[in-house]
């Protein structure tokens, strides 16, 4: 009865070490894409009301572009994002 409840424990644990990988690459994706995703979130609430999203799809678009340049400027110093001395 031990030995079930020791596997059931560790396979438990297992599941909560994946969810919480998942959860921190979600949470990676949306803070780098955060602002895309909302200009096309706006855009199809847009046109499901049934008026033009055009401009949360220029938004939408014009932060994707950003974030394309910002990935090509960044490397593993910039990597705490201004963290250090108190974000100055």
């Amino acid at each position: 009865m031990k030995r079930y409840l020791k596997q059931l424990g560790q396979g438990m644990t297992e599941y909560i070490i994946i969810v919480a990988l998942i959860a921190i690459a979600a949470i990676a994706v949306y803070s780098f894409f955060g602002d895309t995703l909302r200009g096309q979130t706006g855009a199809i609430v847009k046109e499901l009301s049934g008026t033009s999203g055009a401009d949360s799809t220029k938004a939408a678009q014009g932060s994707a572009d950003a974030a394309a340049k910002e990935v090509e400027h960044k490397g593993l110093g910039e990597f705490t994002g201004g963290a250090e001395a108190g974000g100055e």
